[in-house]
């Protein structure tokens, strides 16, 4: 591949709803660039972009691909992203690398809840956009119709720039209107538009020339005055409208049988912005912000956007440069991490075929293998010019399972094995949840952590086994108890002596508390950390269920101690026991967490979902629309969200999303609470007979 500088590249994100053929369009476009020598099928896993292991078994796009396409001296880095809403990190990820996106609509479905949800993030972004009506050549597509579904979700007006050459099986080519020529097939040639459809191309004509004379003052000024635009003209008031979130221009392709290519190809380079285009990125400098603009004499600013883990190449390492060069076998600085890294030879991916390059210009997407400690939202720089770079926010987790090693051997590497999934994958996080003793690891969706744990046995070499996780409950006390307990052990020789009174009360300023209230030397103040050391080991294991204890005082008030059998041990035991009883007599309850959830639905919806919400003990805190949806805002129990975001799918068909996040602890209901410590204490009583 030649070497290519910023004015040359355009970095494209395709996204879309799952199954719309983003990965295929971009099969098609390898094939007639003259890339591949044979279009590639997601059925036989044979596609550049899907090539590995799991997404060839699963037939969908589990990750973000770099397919960069030549085409006219211009190399376009096509980044495919997955369409399944599990996988939304990744598309965050390729729309923080993107300048423009084409977002892909497939032309029967029409929009979906993933076109809805990727096109929120592209707003988010702010990034100018084509939507692209593929699969014109299905039964039943209906360009109308498909771009209609995208002009709802769209608060940027939709500006065909081509209008398809029939439908279905009819579906010949594309009318351009850029060129008002037609193009059969794959568009490499022109041909003059057929008379059935010369009306509806000269009305749309009309518009998209309206548009590109709004993109400047001198262009509306001839157009006002002549009535017509020359078609460079229109390509660069086109751009101006594009590149300013005027207008979002919109194509018709059918990307599996090869139709409708070149003009989309065209239509890439002449309208979506280089790098050179592209706003400023604000880094962050030893002396305050600075605004970088694309440009090797620039000072070195790269962002880590990607790190996947290859059994045989090692770590790989993905990297957009933002401002500067990159060079092969050079020394660049970590400023995140504060270390020098050593680059070997630079690479940029075609799927998964690396090609070694020498230098890496601004604009430009790359990767490096086998760097020691930098991760996922690290950034570049040179060290005498220290910078970071923003790092995007990515959505909460939604889902969790409880992790547990098969072997052994899997056991020592559990925490390294999770910590590197993690690295990788920004919506993946872990947790040692110390109410339970589970490893919690937590992601999008029941998809996403499939995928995870087959990755950790394929590339990882850790096998697990996965279930629900346990709430993490907590005890505490609703009123003041007191007890004592007096510990006393006559064996041959020295004996052991200790009594201990303790009273205990609720405690809202922290999580515990322990004062030594005895007065007249009952009891030495030296036992006094013995006894508080029994009554923590009770607060970890719990009374009532086996839960951790939080948000108590405890008070040693009074005791008695034996001049020679008086130990340490003696009064922890004390302690403990003591701390036991008086927490019984003080109104013990469980808590359990509280989430605060935001479920957006469409309105067909709302009556099913409420009705759910009330199964789950939900307090509906809020209702309201948005965009033509529904939204409620509820507090609901943890214990009752487990599983929802499966739930969520199937009552909605997959157009309901829902975030969710810890709000706050709260006492479980008496009714319950008899049957979580039930439960308890057979599981407690099942880990003893082991």
């Amino acid at each position: 591949m030649k070497e290519y500088t910023t004015e040359a590249i355009r970095n494209i994100a395709l996204v879309s709803h799952s199954g719309a053929g983003k990965t295929m369009l971009v099969e098609a476009l390898l094939h007639f660039t003259g890339a591949t020598t044979r279009l590639g099928k997601i059925e036989d896993g044979t596609t550049t972009a899907d090539f590995e292991d799991e997404e060839i078994r699963r037939g969908l796009s589990l990750s973000t691909a770099i397919v960069p396409v030549e085409y006219k001296n211009v190399k376009l880095n096509l980044l495919d992203t997955p369409g399944y809403t599990d996988f939304v990190g990744e598309v965050i990820s390729a729309l923080r690398v993107a300048d423009g996106v084409l977002v892909i609509v497939d032309s029967v479905a029409g929009a979906e809840v993933g076109t809805e949800i990727t096109w929120s993030y592209c707003d988010r972004f702010n990034l100018p956009r084509f939507v692209v009506i593929n699969k014109m050549n299905r039964d039943n597509a209906n360009f109308r119709k498909a771009l209609g579904t995208v002009e709802e979700i769209s608060e940027t007006r939709l500006l065909p720039v081509q209008l398809p050459w029939g439908e279905k099986a009819d579906f010949k080519g594309v009318i351009d209107l850029l060129t008002m020529k037609a193009y059969p097939g794959d568009g490499k040639t022109a041909q003059e538009i057929p008379a059935d459809f010369k009306a509806d191309a000269e009305a749309a004509y009309t518009v998209l020339v309206e548009a590109a004379a709004e993109g400047e003052d001198a262009l509306l000024e001839k157009y006002l005055e002549a009535g017509e635009l020359t078609p460079e003209e229109i390509v660069r008031g086109l751009k101006k409208v594009v590149l300013a979130g005027g207008y979002i221009p919109v194509f018709v392709t059918a990307g599996s049988a090869e139709i409708g290519l070149a003009p989309l190809l065209d239509a890439m380079v002449n309208l979506l912005p280089s790098p050179a285009d592209a706003p400023a990125v604000v880094a962050h400098g030893k002396d305050g912000d600075e605004k970088l603009t694309a440009s090797d004499a620039g000072p070195l600013a790269a962002a880590i956007w990607k790190t996947t883990a290859d059994p045989f190449v090692g770590k790989i390492t993905y990297f957009r440069v933002y401002s500067g060069t990159v060079a092969s076998d050079s020394r660049v600085w970590n400023q995140n991490k504060g270390v020098e890294e050593r680059f070997g030879t630079l690479h940029l991916l075609r799927g998964k075929e690396q090609i070694g390059v020498k230098v890496v210009h601004a604009g430009d997407i790359a990767t490096v293998s086998k760097l020691s400690v930098t991760s996922t939202g690290d950034a570049f720089c040179d060290k005498g010019h220290p910078l970071t770079l923003p790092v995007p926010e990515y959505p909460h987790a939604l889902f969790q399972v409880a992790v547990f090693p098969k072997t052994q051997a899997d056991a020592s590497k559990l925490s390294a094995t999770l910590s590197r999934l993690v690295e990788e994958d920004p919506t993946l996080s872990w947790k040692q949840e110390p109410a339970t003793n589970q490893t919690i690891l937590q992601g999008m969706g029941d998809q996403h952590i499939d995928v995870a744990v087959r990755k950790a046995e394929s590339k990882l070499q850790t096998a697990w086994n996965i279930e629900m996780p346990k709430v993490p409950y907590q005890e505490t006390i609703t009123r003041e108890g007191q007890a004592m307990h007096r510990h006393k052990k006559q064996t041959g020789g020295a004996g052991q002596f200790a009594e201990v009174w303790l009273r205990v009360y609720p405690y809202s300023e922290g999580d515990f508390e322990f004062s030594n209230d005895v007065f007249g030397g009952a009891v030495s103040n030296s036992f006094m950390p013995a006894i508080e050391k029994g009554i923590r080991s009770v607060m970890k294991e719990g009374v009532i269920a086996g839960y951790p204890v939080l948000n108590v005082k405890a008070s040693v008030y009074d005791g008695k101690e034996h001049p020679v059998d008086s130990k340490p041990i003696a009064f922890e035991t004390a302690g403990r026991e003591a701390f036991k009883l008086a927490f019984k007599e003080g109104g013990p309850v469980l808590r359990e967490p509280i989430m605060n959830v935001r479920i957006v639905v469409p309105e067909a919806n709302m009556g099913d979902i409420m009705g759910d919400l009330n199964t789950r003990r939900a307090r509906v805190q809020g209702m309201d629309s948005e965009k033509g949806r529904s939204v409620v805002t509820a507090l609901v129990p943890l214990a009752e969200m487990l599983r929802y975001t499966t739930d969520l799918r199937s009552k909605t068909g997959g157009r309901g999303v829902f975030t969710m996040e810890f709000s706050h602890y709260e006492v479980v209901p008496t009714h319950l609470t008899a049957e979580i410590v039930a439960l308890r204490q057979k599981e407690i009583q099942a880990a003893r007979e082991e």
